[in-house]
């Protein structure tokens, strides 16, 4: 009796090691820090738990920049991974890496798996999918950019607490009587390129490049030295200059500033709402962006940001079954809404919007379906969306341009003539390389 239990212990113990091996592993790289980075660990465990036949690997490669130049590499030595997030300023790079990648509804159509663009919110959808109307990759970790405002600091500035300041001419106010109260960073912005160039140019209705924005075509040429922009820049400056706007850094660096207190205003994206959320020791709100109330058009609607996912070439079909797997199962309307809830990014398609909606979530956290909101309105040629070659060095200019003017080296002119004159450099560089 013992030596078969023993024998039964042993076989049973090779059984598990068998499915342990039998299955398939999908390796992924991301670039998610902090409470998002959490987020994606959770997200692959809970994949992973739901099926016994793929394990999903989530691995921190550095920064999106860091990211895509690692899987470059990878793919050329024959070891990219099968899944790989990529920041939307790298969607045109990605659409013109012929060979390198395999567009997400072939994927999904190779594995037999049911998917369906229309599903997803348009402004989302359309971002990612080719001129044949196939999408190219997997909408993830989307997000458009919001106000942020410290409830506590506007109370003892004497502000109202209840809404934020819906126009410039407003922010500036605010941060008057922020300073007045002792603040010593009133407004700061996160994301300068993306918030104070790129969203800006969408949400007054105004172009941030020809040719839709690059949607429909290479030849697309930067468009941000027009009057508008060069008002909203000078604007800006003035306000560094009276301590108002205290700038902070590149990329997401000032959201700390907000997080810790520091800041009572903030521009970034929707998905540093899981950071406050879980961080913030203060009151805080969640408001559309501001305007300038003269423009015709505006507010119009926000662009796209955050990443999606996009599937590496080389892999044998039963990797991309799985990849295909795990892209239904993150697109379910409750993992969706859960992650939406969790992170601030957006709700990716109608369906675990709608879901959201119904459990009340919005009604007792207001201020998170504003993201939603922004990127639903009637959308024009003007603010579909921003696809444009080298993006990843256009920004790279926009912040060095930038940063020369706060600290009072360009005018606002010199240094969005030279944003032009710069991008067009690298657009004219990459149309060269990507004709035929």
């Amino acid at each position: 009796m013992k030596f078969r239990s023993v024998a039964a212990a042993i076989a049973a113990t090779f059984a598990v090691q068998g499915a342990a091996l039998a299955q398939t592993e999908i390796q992924w790289w991301h670039s998610m820090t902090a409470v998002n980075g959490e987020w994606v660990n959770d997200l692959a465990k809970q994949f992973n738990e739901s099926q016994k036949q793929y394990k999903i690997v989530p691995t921190f490669k550095g920064s999106y920049d860091e990211s895509m130049t690692a899987s470059i590499a990878a793919f050329r030595a024959g070891n990219a991974p099968h899944i790989l997030q990529v920041f939307e300023v790298g969607t045109a790079t990605m659409m013109a890496s012929k060979g390198a990648i395999v567009p997400v509804g072939k994927v999904m159509q190779d594995a037999g798996v049911k998917f369906d663009p229309k599903a997803y919110i348009p402004a989302v959808a359309g971002y990612y999918t080719a001129p044949n109307g196939q999408m190219l990759s997997f909408p993830f970790n989307s997000s458009t950019t919001i106000f942020y405002f410290n409830k506590d600091a506007f109370k003892a500035a004497g502000l109202p607490t209840d809404k934020a300041p819906a126009t410039w001419p407003e922010v500036v106010s605010a941060a008057a009587k922020l300073k007045a109260s002792g603040h010593k960073c009133p407004f700061t912005t996160a994301w300068q390129n993306w918030t104070q160039v790129e969203s800006f140019s969408a949400w007054h209705n105004v172009e941030f490049a020809s040719k839709g924005n690059g949607l429909q075509g290479m030849d697309a040429r930067l468009k941000v030295n027009s009057p508008l922009h060069e008002r909203h820049i000078t604007n800006l400056a003035n306000m560094a200059k009276q301590g108002l706007f205290v700038y902070k850094g590149r990329g997401n660096v000032p959201e700390a500033s907000f997080v810790s207190g520091e800041c009572a205003m903030i521009n970034t994206s929707s998905g540093f709402y899981g950071n406050v959320a879980k961080n913030a020791k203060f009151a805080y709100g969640l408001a559309p962006l501001p305007y300038y109330p003269d423009v015709p058009g505006a507010p119009q609607n926000t662009v796209i940001g955050g990443a999606s996912l996009w599937v590496m070439a080389g892999k044998k079909p039963e990797e991309y079954k799985g990849v295909a797997e795990f892209f239904k199962f993150i697109s379910t309307p409750e993992v969706q809404s859960a992650s939406h809830k969790r992170t601030g990014y957006l709700p990716v398609t109608m369906a675990s919007y709608e879901l959201t909606e119904k459990s009340g979530f919005y009604n007792q956290n207001p201020g998170t379906d504003v993201a939603v909101t922004q990127m639903i309105r009637k959308v024009t040629d003007k603010s579909r969306g921003i696809r444009l070659g080298n993006y990843v060095q256009i920004r790279a200019i926009e912040d060095e341009e930038l940063e020369q003017v706060w600290n009072g080296r360009k005018t606002p002119k010199e240094a969005l003539d030279s944003i032009v004159k710069r991008g067009n450099e690298q657009l004219e560089r990459f149309q060269k390389a990507n004709k035929g």
